[in-house]
């Protein structure tokens, strides 16, 4: 069990949607890797979270991407440094900013039609490169 994770005013992770793992990590740190477990696997319940509405949960799991499992959690693997404490600081980190980039609602989108000056200006474009090419033919031999 953690501890809880402030993220906004409206927004706590509570201890119990959070779970820490520590493993050994690969890469470089000499003997430190082969006896030290400070690799940090979190892992949220993202899908059973109470302090999640269901929009940032959707949106959330779309930007977790393959972070987000078949049962609905978000599983942060980090093994950056060769600290357990500052490894498992920056997995929460990155948690919160994910959290916060999906309570962020996107904007929706304006549709917008070009102007007539433009169509006809990328027409004529398009009318030159043609003629251009046309030219490249094979050339005949007199």
């Amino acid at each position: 069990m953690a501890d809880d994770l402030y993220i906004t005013d409206s927004i706590t992770l509570q201890g119990w949607e959070l779970t820490e793992q520590f493993t050994r990590a690969s890469g470089p740190g000499g003997q430190n890797v082969n006896k030290v477990s400070t690799a940090v696997e979190l892992r949220f319940e993202a899908a059973r979270s109470p302090s999640l509405p269901d929009p940032v949960k959707s949106r959330l799991r779309r930007l977790a991407g393959r972070r987000w499992t078949t049962d609905g959690a978000v599983v942060i693997f980090v093994q950056d440094t060769r600290s357990q404490a500052r490894n498992r600081d920056l997995a929460r980190e990155r948690l919160a900013e994910l959290v916060i980039e999906a309570t962020r609602r996107p904007k929706r989108r304006v549709a917008t039609k070009p102007t007539y000056g433009s169509v006809k200006r990328r027409l004529k474009a398009k009318k030159v490169r043609g003629e251009v090419k046309a030219l490249r033919g094979s050339v005949d031999p007199d």
